[in-house]
């Protein structure tokens, strides 16, 4: 009887700081969002100019990996990125790599 209540609150105490992790990557992807290049995402890509990012991840139109390379590299018009994501301060606060700040607000934008 122990050790099966031993294992229920093991089993729950990982599936409680999983979503407390999930809940931490959607918070910083949202800060990205709104922050990068001192003016947030949203300051070019909620125009109807230019491309919507949430409706394009959310339909699979873009995949997580061009996403990444965008980001890294840029495109067209839009500038490498990585470098100013990676000065907002709740990213640097939590230590994230570039790879985990670019999955926060590739996860933020799919919601």
């Amino acid at each position: 009887m122990k050790k099966s209540f031993g294992l229920l609150v093991g089993a729950t105490l990982i599936a409680i700081s999983g979503q407390v992790a999930a809940n931490e990557a959607e918070e910083i992807g949202a800060k990205i969002y709104e922050r990068a290049f001192g003016r947030g995402c949203g300051a070019c890509h909620d125009i109807a100019s230019n491309p919507q990012l949430s409706a394009l991840i959310g339909a699979g139109k873009l995949p997580k990996d061009q996403f990444a390379k965008v980001l890294k590299e840029g495109k067209n018009g839009m500038p490498k990125a990585v470098a100013a994501i990676m000065e907002i301060g709740p990213v640097k606060k939590s230590g994230y790599t570039e790879d985990q700040a670019i999955d926060a607000v590739y996860e933020y934008l799919k919601k």
